[in-house]
């Protein structure tokens, strides 16, 4: 009998070693095939390859077919992974949008102390050119490109502003931008002394501005808290894990990665004492919210510590590492899987295994497995967070999406804050009647036309039905459609969503005069997700 087990384990052994090296030999097979490949190519090809950008393809054509997060940097394209791991960059700190009818590009916001603020550039302001060179007809990333550039460079940006007739020019300084993480923060309610936290990523200063921001609320009588992670794509694991241990006891587990090597393996514990584990705590979330924000969500839910308010959450349960590769390039990789203290992994997309059509797959909610919270709550894996309580969002039609985005729209808001040179408070900003027909008169007259795609079905469908042979039989109820639809007509769909639109453009006007910390503000004050987390918390 043990003669026969170690037989049996001797064979195991010698085929588990054939099988390594024969994925070694897969490998080198490979590779060599691919170099042979490449020299063809680069023999033979009618036209002449950089090897650099034929390569370069090849490597994101691979990545690609593997997961959405792992990608190559090389050395000479690393800016947005030092963006994503700091949230810094060197510019002048505005945010740029094409501006169609000139073909150029207009500054739709300067950010708040920032070298464009401070130099005097407004939102609204036509750029002409950058250092000399006009920038007509640059997309939108060149131009983004221009404007950024090394720490203490100076250039001369020339810029149109409306109402002007002489041009403006702008010596500005480069100089590090660090994007908020924290964009605003504040008590919401004072009756229940409720605050509210946004946190937009999760970079290396995330969990110190939250700190901040908690222990100034809580000064302030701060006695409830709305975490709002609504929109927030994640970042750092780290960051994560010591905000939720301001909420919970230190050494509490947050989250536990499993990969292929030892050292991708790690738990996570809280690193230090909490600041609060009694007060009441709402987190927001949505389909947007993923990884880092998913684990500071989930984990407070496992928890027990938060109530989860919004919709299903993205259900991105992958780590991702940086590995540094031949010739100083950087390649993200994944990892490890993340697991939350309930022992759930909420992945939701199986990039291994595709449709026909190359998406990745999704398990079905029949397919998930049940597991428990630290009070025996059911929860489940499989597909991102599910709140506890779940919000319903109003969809926005298309068309209000196409006025937002239009010429039309920001030029009124320039023209509106050029008339009203007082600044109005965020808290109390709101359109009169008067102010939205002016409004909607001007968007008439600017000649603002917007893709009607249900009239575009509509004829669509005019087509199938003719190549089927039914158009004559159907032909009554098409063009009782049809004209239905041209009831629908800029004036009057400027009044029925108003509803949709105002808001919008309440905000944005608000962020001419506070910039984007009274943008949030006056947002935040008529959010009916804020609202409802206020008002589960004063149930709780």
């Amino acid at each position: 009998m043990l003669f026969c087990l170690t037989l049996a384990l001797t064979s195991a052994a010698q085929e588990a070693q054939q099988k390594k090296g024969q994925s070694g030999f897969d490998v080198s097979r490979n590779l060599e095939v691919f170099a042979d490949i490449y020299r063809h190519l680069d023999m033979f090809y009618v036209d002449s390859l950089s090897a650099d950008t034929a390569i370069y393809w090849a490597i994101n054509g691979m990545l690609a077919e593997i997961d959405p997060y792992t990608v190559y940097y090389p050395n000479d394209d690393q800016e947005d992974l030092r963006r994503m791991a700091t949230g810094r960059y060197a510019g002048i700190g505005a945010l740029i949008r094409p501006y169609k009818k000139l073909d150029r590009c207009v500054v739709e916001e300067p950010y708040e102390k920032c070298p464009a603020q401070e130099a005097g550039v407004c939102a609204g302001d036509i750029i002409i050119s950058i250092d000399g060179r006009d920038i007509k007809g640059w997309p939108t990333t060149k131009v983004s490109e221009n404007l950024r550039g090394e720490a203490g460079t100076t250039f001369e940006l020339v810029v149109q502003r409306p109402g002007e007739s002489d041009r403006r020019t702008f010596k500005i300084t480069r100089r590090q931008i660090q994007l908020p993480c924290l964009p605003w923060y504040g008590i919401v309610d004072a009756d229940t002394h409720t605050g509210y936290l946004l946190l937009t990523e999760f970079t290396d200063q995330s969990a110190r501005e939250v700190r901040h921001a908690i222990l100034d609320m809580k000064q302030q009588g701060m006695q409830r808290l709305v975490l709002d992670l609504r929109d927030n794509g994640g970042g750092a694991v780290s960051e994560a894990v010591e905000i939720v241990g301001f909420f919970v006891p230190r050494g509490s587990l947050v989250v536990e990665t499993k990969g292929k090597v030892p050292s991708t393996c790690h738990e996570y514990r809280t690193p230090a004492e909490p600041l609060d584990t009694i007060m009441p705590v709402a987190v927001l979330v949505n389909s947007n919210t993923a990884s880092a924000a998913e684990i500071v969500s989930g984990a407070l839910q496992d928890l027990d510590r938060a109530v989860i308010l919004g919709q299903r959450t993205y259900g991105k349960g992958l780590v991702q590492g940086v590995r540094e590769v031949s010739y100083r390039g950087q390649l993200k990789i994944t990892t490890a899987r993340y697991y939350i203290p309930s022992g759930r992994c909420i992945q939701a997309y199986d990039y291994r295994h595709r449709t026909a059509d190359g998406a990745a797959t999704t398990l079905p909610d029949s397919l998930t497995h049940e597991f428990r919270t630290r009070l025996g709550r059911p929860v489940r894996d499989g597909g991102g967070i599910l709140p506890d309580s779940i919000l319903t969002v109003d969809s926005v039609p298309t068309m209000v999406y196409d006025l937002y985005n239009s010429d039309a729209f920001f030029d009124y808001v320039t023209s509106y804050v050029v008339s009203h040179p007082t600044p109005p408070s965020p808290e109390a900003f709101s359109l009169s009647d008067d102010d939205y027909q002016v409004f909607s008169d001007s968007i008439a007259a600017s000649g603002f036309t917007y893709n009607g795609r249900t009239a575009a079905a509509l004829s669509q469908l005019r087509q199938f039905a003719r190549f089927e042979g039914r158009l004559e039989e159907a032909a009554a109820e098409f063009d009782a459609l049809e004209r239905k639809l041209k009831e629908n007509d800029l004036p009057t769909d400027l009044k029925r969503f108003r509803h949709h639109i105002q808001p919008y453009l309440e905000t944005e006007i608000i962020s001419r005069y506070h910039y984007q910390q009274g943008a949030l503000h006056h947002q935040m004050l008529h959010d009916p997700g804020v609202r409802k987390a206020i008002e589960t918390l004063n149930n709780h």
